[in-house]
């Protein structure tokens, strides 16, 4: 048995040891993001609330995967194709969640199971935000403060959860 794992244990160190350094916090805060998401049913965080950050997270690794597509070729900097892209996750991860029945069929929110409208509204509201920060960018030639990025995204995203949580306890 020992002598069937010593391979992949000494190719385990060799990848180990070979990995390039990472000088960019995008990839990890996305992973990072995943991470957080799987927990949130364990702690009985409302679905729709969870969908709201998966559809940020949706968004961000469509944004991402787009950027390393662009750097191979420049025609993947178009906005239809970010569009596209964007579109084409967020319909994958919605067809996946009710293809394993991640989707729980308890309670819905105008007509949409509430991961479902989660999920749709996150991305909304990430394309919008990421759209407005890019317009103030061009618009002032700059970020007004640093990480003006990461600020506007996160505390939108906040802000939904917490406007989509008044709105399922007191109004739904």
């Amino acid at each position: 048995m020992a002598v069937l794992i010593m391979p992949f244990f000494i190719l385990f160190i060799f990848l180990f040891i070979s990995v390039t350094p990472i000088y960019a916090h995008c990839p990890l805060c996305v992973a990072g993001a995943g991470v957080g998401l799987t927990f949130s049913r364990l702690l009985g965080i409302n679905d729709s609330i969870t969908g709201v950050w998966i559809g940020a997270f949706i968004g961000a690794l469509a944004f991402w995967f787009q950027r390393i597509l662009g750097a191979k070729n420049k025609l993947f900097f178009k906005p239809s194709t970010g569009v596209f892209l964007y579109t084409l996750f967020l319909l994958a991860t919605i067809w996946s969640f009710y293809k394993f029945d991640l989707v729980a069929r308890h309670g819905e929110i105008f007509g949409f199971h509430k991961l479902t409208f989660g999920m749709v509204v996150g991305s909304i509201v990430y394309c919008l935000v990421d759209l407005l920060n890019t317009y103030i960018k061009r618009k002032s030639g700059k970020s007004f403060f640093p990480y003006q990025s990461i600020v506007f995204s996160l505390s939108s995203i906040v802000l939904t959860s917490v406007g989509i949580y008044i709105l399922i306890n007191y109004y739904i």
